[in-house]
């Protein structure tokens, strides 16, 4: 057994010693969930060869798949049954994701994450970090090449380590080689998201760099419609906003439409007298996307109560620290 596998073991207590085993083969064969998640909620995807199973196959996706449906099951009933979802943050509060140095053990306030079930920021040797292909832009039947694969981070032991040791897909980095991917990510528009799941012991544990043609999360929220309908199907849809919404300067703007075209919630649309973007802002995540496209830097988010408060590691921290 190897070590990072007794650690991430040992990180549930005995009430919640069954978590390890969803967790285990979540991270071992990631990439085989995405494939069954995007097959289950019948988005588009394409064969590809898992070489991350071994001859117990048949087995283990038969598990994978049971996997989904649970958390499918827990989606379904909300905020307080869902056991996997996703924040988005804006790029500056990523860049702090992964460049903690100290341990940290921060429960989340509900304004930040309305979840009920793994809400906290739980960091053992935060600079420990691992990089792997989206799972999935690694399955989708047109994915957004030339793109890099590799923009999914597991930050912070067991998980990073355990996912470096047991998943040949993933590898350790640097905090300084993270914060350049999601540099490099903000500058082609994608969306930064913080992963929570019940199984890798209900906290945050993984950013990915998202976009609206392949991932699973931003697809199915649109197809939804955003948040309104969202809304009228009881919350159903495991993403939420990070906080702030995005605004334009119409003084530095100069009407290129570039925001427009990149905007992965349908948010935005180009006013063709005015020649300017117009932002529909109860459908804006406030993701920074067209912030990071924008060649005029007309673009900044500002902050929005409407849609939560913002994954900010150093406002949290000031907030819980007694009076």
């Amino acid at each position: 057994m190897h070590n990072s596998t007794e650690e991430f073991f040992n990180m549930f207590g005995p009430e919640n010693r069954n978590d390890f085993f969803g967790g285990y083969m979540y991270l071992k064969y990631i990439n085989r969930f995405a494939s069954i998640a995007c097959r289950d909620i019948d988005l588009p995807y394409k064969e590809i060869v898992h070489e991350d199973l071994g001859p117990l196959e048949e087995g283990i996706a038969e598990m994978l798949e049971a996997y989904v449906k649970e958390i499918a099951e827990g989606a379904q009933g909300g905020p307080e049954t869902d056991i996997y979802h996703t924040k988005v943050v804006k790029f500056l509060d990523a860049v702090k994701l992964v460049s903690q140095k100290e341990d940290l053990n921060m429960p989340l306030p509900e304004q930040v994450v309305p979840w009920k079930i793994a809400r906290d920021v739980i960091l053992q040797n935060p600079q420990s970090l691992a990089i792997g292909p989206c799972g999935c832009r690694l399955n989708s039947d047109n994915p957004c090449l030339p793109y890099p694969m590799e923009v999914c981070l597991m930050v912070g032991d067991p998980a990073a380590q355990f996912i470096a040791d047991l998943n040949p897909k993933f590898r350790k980095i640097t905090p300084e080689e993270a914060v350049q991917v999601l540099e490099e990510s903000h500058k082609r528009g994608e969306v930064h998201c913080a992963y929570f799941k019940r199984e890798i012991g209900s906290r945050f544990f993984a950013i990915c760099n998202c976009c609206s043609c392949c991932c699973m999360g931003v697809k199915m929220w649109n197809l939804m419609g955003g948040i309104p309908m969202a809304k009228a199907m009881g919350d159903l849809c495991f993403l939420v906003p990070s906080g702030y919404v995005a605004e334009v300067d119409t003084d530095v703007c100069t009407g290129c439409g570039t925001c427009v075209d990149s905007c992965n919630f349908d948010c935005m649309k180009m006013d063709e007298e005015k020649q300017q973007p117009v932002i529909d802002l109860e459908k804006c995540m406030g993701c920074g996307g067209c912030e990071g496209v924008c060649p005029d830097g007309a673009i900044s988010l500002r902050l929005d109560p409407s849609k939560g408060e913002p994954l900010d590691l150093d406002e949290i921290k000031s907030a819980l620290k007694p009076a």
